[in-house]
């Protein structure tokens, strides 16, 4: 019988303990466990970790210790948790991008994300806007392509990263709408708005966690929302589909894995603080306040989910010529 090196290492360190899986999960964890953020702090993911870190830590009775490990859409940090040891000490706070839509965009990766971890859980689904600088004099979807299709190639747009669910939702956009607008991949949602509030790039769909706090403090003008129906947090906003473009629809995903091989008593005991952490009422609020709604998943539906959207986004990819080196 084969067994990949990853499963080697994980039935190593339970002989070494002299435990069976089960007495390992029970005396899961003795020591911090290291929660890889592949992306700058500032954006939708790293909110996510920072939210659920007290929490988390309490149910699992250890510190959690964020690392924040960004570039190339996220696949630096996540193939760090890829080659880890699988002993639940090392989790990716992974994303759309790096989970799924990087298979479509990137001619190679150095890892596979449905062979490479564990799935633990389906965190959140990330809230999108469309927003503008406002030096641009558009108050409007209708307003800004008309706008963009006035003075082709003037306009530019930031994204995470080439990959990432910004950029090929805005590829999208501008596919439908028939405009030439300019991408400008960052490392992160942190860098990019720093530079959408500078002026160095006009506008952006991104995360409402990131972007909303700048509307609210009138230093950005918001257009739109991404999700199909208008934000219970923000009615007033339309919809992109609104705007004349059925069924369009552009959001984000969020999920915690493991490298592949852990044990199932210790996926289990993960999912279960997981659970127990996003239940508190502060956490939750937090969440849905950061444009993040909580799905939580179990591990299952988790590996399900990358599968379809590693499909779905791969024809995206295929379909507005997204590709990175």
């Amino acid at each position: 019988m084969h067994f990949s090196s990853r499963v080697v290492r994980c039935l190593a360190f339970v002989l070494a303990l002299g435990l069976t899986p089960h007495l390992v999960a029970q005396t899961f964890p003795v020591r911090p466990i290291r929660l890889v953020v592949p992306f700058p702090p500032g954006g939708a993911v790293d909110a996510y970790a920072r939210i659920v870190q007290t929490r988390l830590g309490e149910q699992l009775g250890q510190p959690i210790v964020i690392e924040n490990r960004g570039g190339a859409g996220g696949m630096i940090g996540a193939d760090l948790v890829a080659k880890a040891a699988p002993d639940g000490y090392t989790l990716l706070v992974g994303n759309v991008a790096a989970l799924a839509m990087n298979v479509g965009v990137y001619a190679s990766m150095p890892y596979d994300p449905l062979r490479d971890f564990t799935p633990i859980m389906h965190t959140v689904d990330v809230n999108y806007a469309l927003v503008i600088h406002p030096a641009v004099p558009v108050k409007t979807v209708a307003e800004l392509v008309a706008h963009a299709k006035a003075s082709p190639g003037k306009l530019s747009y930031g994204s995470a990263g080439a990959g990432s669910a910004p950029h090929l939702a805005t590829e999208l956009l501008k596919q439908r709408a028939g405009i030439d607008i300019v991408h400008v991949p960052y490392k992160g949602g942190g860098p990019m708005v720093a530079d959408l509030l500078g002026g160095q790039i006009q506008l952006a769909i991104g995360d409402q966690a990131n972007l909303m706090p700048q509307v609210e403090a009138g230093k950005l003008r918001v257009l739109a929302v991404g999700s199909a129906r208008r934000s219970p947090t923000y009615p007033e906003v339309p919809t992109i589909a609104e705007a004349g473009f059925a069924g369009f629809e552009a959001g984000a995903w969020q999920a915690i894995v493991g490298p592949a091989g852990m044990p199932t008593p210790i996926v289990k005991r993960l999912h279960e603080a997981l659970l127990r952490s996003m239940e508190a009422a502060d956490v939750r609020d937090r969440l849905i306040g950061a444009g993040l709604d909580p799905v939580a998943g179990t591990p299952e539906d988790l590996a399900r989910h990358i599968r379809a959207e590693i499909g779905k986004w791969s024809k995206v990819a295929k379909e507005v010529g997204a590709r990175a080196d």
